[in-house]
């Protein structure tokens, strides 16, 4: 049970300032364990991972038989990149608790961090005879044989963590994942079948088919589901949150709004994944203002999210405000500097600022990264096109169609500018294999003949095409 002075929040703070006291004065001075405690947990929570490892080697001098500060160590050293020292204290640490599981869990998961899989299902399978919670080490079983690459014995350790405990949701997730890695998800449907057979009104089943389904891609049965399992359990946040991914890939997004709202009121506390997603959705119904609020409130509960960030451009780019997209597009590439739609996105607003020379930049950066991406060819060319320079243009989209050839849009987009220039022959090339990937798309053609003539002379050639494939 934690001390009163744990939970005072006044306690925490002085434990803080005696630390920083002793740090100052150059002195060892021996400070109680609670104080070591808050201030471990301090810098953890701030992602101060140096410093937290510092406090915790300071308090194992003062307290070196410690399990809680070696355990604290070991954990801390793994985020410093050291794993191999981790293992070094884990190994005192069982010299006086030898069948801790704590232990062996994170020993086991350090053996696999380093690739050492055999190591790792020993210690685990060691940690199967003294734990009380055989579902975690079966689930961490699972995740050592999927690391190596063995999907098989994933799924018998991960079923092992479901029959012991059905609301392990990362052994159900992972066993889906490994199910259609395989290619045996639809066939195993009867398996998250027999949940709910066994209990109809058991959330957890319906929100296990949920996932099923949306590893499926069976969105609407997926989330027929996740609503089954938050009508049995209204608080449920976990189902509410894949509600609304599903809402999102059905395009129903003020279904997903809803979601995403309920999930941030039942959760324990809001996270910056959360927040995103409500906000993407609110940005899909054009609720800019209230897309901004909530990509704000991501990028605050961290400030290296770089979707919030982005998120943030596109909604200032929707509302014409182009300079101060160009802003947050930066700043999310500051962040993450390989996706390619943030660089999309950047180099359409330099462009409608009169910024060629950086747009052009922004989209030779995209290219690198994504070449088989059409959206990159498509604005790129776009750019040159509308100034005039239709060679560039051409030049940009076939370049487009060597990388990604079976896209039919780069054809029909080929086609325009070649019509544009007066070079029938090839134009009429492009058409035609635009038209066999994809009939339906002709319309795109539309958007750059807007005069009644040009649409008729396009619909005569798109005619002819269709009475010459019936005669075939």
């Amino acid at each position: 049970m934690e001390s009163e002075f744990y939970k005072d929040r006044e306690g925490f703070k002085q434990s803080i300032r005696l630390y920083e006291e002793m740090l100052k004065s150059g002195e060892n001075v021996f400070l109680d364990i609670e104080i070591y405690e808050h201030v471990i947990d301090h810098f953890i929570e701030e992602g101060k991972f140096k410093k937290a490892l510092y406090a915790c080697e300071l308090a194992l001098t003062q307290y070196p038989y410690s399990s809680e500060f070696m355990l604290d160590k070991a954990q801390l050293l793994i985020q410093n990149q050291r794993p191999e020292e981790a293992l070094e204290v884990l190994e005192k640490v069982e010299l006086y608790n030898p069948h801790d599981c704590e232990v062996l869990i994170l020993k086991g998961n350090i053996y696999s961090l380093l690739g050492d899989f055999e190591n790792s299902i020993e210690t685990f399978e060691d940690a199967l005879n003294f734990s009380d919670n055989k579902d975690n080490i079966y689930y961490h079983l699972g995740l050592v044989y999927q690391n190596w690459g063995k999907f098989q014995e994933a799924i018998v350790n991960y079923k092992l963590s479901i029959e012991e405990n059905l609301y392990n949701e990362g052994a159900m997730y992972e066993l889906a994942f490994c199910l259609d890695a395989i290619g045996e998800l639809e066939s195993s449907l009867d398996y998250y079948q027999k949940f709910v057979d066994v209990d109809p009104f058991s959330d957890i089943a319906w929100y296990n088919i949920g996932i099923a389904y949306s590893k499926l891609e069976k969105y609407e049965d997926a989330a027929k589901a996740y609503e089954y399992a938050t009508l049995l359990r209204e608080d449920f946040a976990s189902a509410y949150f894949n509600l609304g991914n599903a809402y999102m890939n059905l395009q129903q997004y003020a279904e997903a709004k809803e979601a995403y709202s309920n999930t941030l009121k039942h959760d324990f506390e809001p996270t910056p994944d959360v927040c995103c997603c409500l906000g993407a959705a609110c940005e899909k119904l054009e609720h800019f203002d209230e897309a901004l609020i909530n990509y704000k409130r991501a990028a605050k509960l961290d400030p290296l999210w770089d979707e919030a960030w982005f998120g943030i451009g596109v909604c200032l780019d929707a509302q014409d405000k182009w300079y101060e997209a160009i802003l947050f597009f930066k700043k999310a590439i500051k962040i993450n500097d390989t996706d390619e739609e943030y660089f999309i996105y950047l180099a359409e607003c330099e462009a409608k600022v009169g910024n060629v020379i950086s747009a052009v930049e922004a989209y030779e950066k995209a290219s690198i990264m994504a070449p088989a991406n059409p959206d990159v060819w498509l604005n790129w060319s776009l750019l040159f096109f509308e100034q005039g320079d239709f060679e560039k243009a051409i030049e940009l989209i076939e370049e487009g169609i060597d990388q990604s050839s079976s896209e039919a849009e780069l054809y029909y987009r080929a086609a325009a500018y070649l019509l544009q220039t007066g070079k029938y022959k090839q134009a009429f090339n492009f058409l035609e294999t635009a038209l066999v990937l994809d009939f339906d798309k002709h319309i795109l053609l539309f958007d750059f003949f807007t005069t009644l003539e040009q649409q008729k002379a396009l619909y005569k050639i798109i005619d002819q095409y269709k009475e010459d494939n019936k005669k075939g």
